[in-house]
């Protein structure tokens, strides 16, 4: 009987990341992008797919006060025994609505696609935009990656996400339909420019990633926030004031 897993294995001695020794090859050689990559695709990222993943993680660590920092602090709050409990409550919130959100954006981009290239023109873009506005209208879906209701004026992550992107050759077939997509809901004079989301979910997928991986690096960048929260928390509590507001609301 073969392996259960190619992930990883160890023996009384040694520990080992797929044939990658921890101690002695990895430890102190590799940083937490490197081994992410190794994990998933058993291969060390290029110098690009480092810069342009680490970005990724980063874009998403924080965005204030959202439902799954609150839940993390509410959860604290009744358990502070169990931050992971308070972490994992946290990440529970991670849907198709927030942060999830980019995976819905890459599997849009990934379906609608269809025979588009980097060879296609601005006018091929824009009528597979135009296609996909028309079709998720009549089945009342809405658009995952344009708007936001905080950064009316747009998100001022996206154009830097873009340009990074075109810096490290991940600017492809995928981000530019997203683009027409915005540009034409701009255009009807809709204020729903690309988001963050929008621009993360076209990377994603001009990266060649599966869309779930794409969710689940949101889900990893979005930990490190979670416990800046629940350590605040521990220090400066908010939990009971956010209790308190619900209470007088519903009183």
């Amino acid at each position: 009987m073969g392996k259960l897993t190619q992930i990883g294995h160890c023996t009384a001695d040694d520990i080992f990341i797929r044939d990658m020794n921890l101690s002695e090859e990895i430890l102190d050689k590799h940083d937490f992008i490197d081994v992410i990559y190794y994990l998933l695709f058993a291969r060390m990222p290029t110098s690009n797919e480092k810069r342009m993943l680490n970005v990724l993680l980063v874009t998403g660590t924080d965005h204030g006060f959202t439902p799954s920092s609150i839940s993390s602090r509410l959860t604290y709050l009744g358990a502070p025994e169990s931050v992971q409990g308070a972490l994992a409550a946290g990440l529970l919130g991670a849907g198709n609505v927030f942060l999830g959100a980019m995976q819905k954006s890459a599997e849009l981009l990934s379906e609608n696609i269809g025979d588009l290239d980097e060879n296609s023109s601005d006018e091929e873009y824009v009528a597979r935009a135009v296609q996909i506005l028309e079709s998720c209208k009549r089945k009342k879906r809405s658009i995952p990656g344009v708007g936001h209701p905080i950064h009316v004026n747009g998100d001022p992550r996206t154009p830097r996400l873009r340009e990074i992107s075109k810096e490290c050759g991940f600017y492809g077939k995928h981000w530019r339909l997203m683009d027409a997509i915005s540009d034409q809901l701009v255009a009807a004079g809709k204020n729903l420019p690309l988001n963050a989301v929008g621009a993360t979910g076209a990377i994603c997928v001009d990266m060649n990633l599966d869309p779930r991986i794409g969710r689940g690096f949101a889900v990893i960048g979005r930990t490190a926030g979670l416990l800046a929260h629940v350590m605040e928390e521990a220090k400066q509590p908010a939990g009971l004031q956010i209790w308190d507001a619900v209470m007088q609301a519903d009183a």
